[in-house]
């Protein structure tokens, strides 16, 4: 490792397994079994088209869209550390 430089592909190998990460975290959070007719949440009717199209729903199309979006404001943690975070 001349000049302090990872080994090639140490960083693609990263990438790699963080995507792999939020792909498992993503199945692992998927409805699965049989959709509610009504939703968890709010308790409003679960519209058919969607208990077909979305097997094991669970939620209405608004509270879906509430729990999305506050997934997302929390982000994703990166547990191998961004190369600044190890430069401290």
């Amino acid at each position: 490792m001349a000049g302090g430089w990872s080994r090639d592909g140490a960083v693609q190998d990263q990438i790699d397994d963080s995507i792999k990460d939020e792909l498992a975290r993503i199945q692992a959070t998927r409805p699965a079994g049989e959709s509610l007719t009504h939703c968890a949440e709010c308790g409003e009717p679960i519209p058919e088209k969607r208990r077909e199209l979305v097997p094991g729903v669970r939620h209405c199309i608004e509270c879906q869209r509430e729990l999305d979006a506050e997934r997302s404001a929390r982000g994703g943690i990166n547990r191998r550390g961004s190369k600044d975070s190890q430069l401290k």
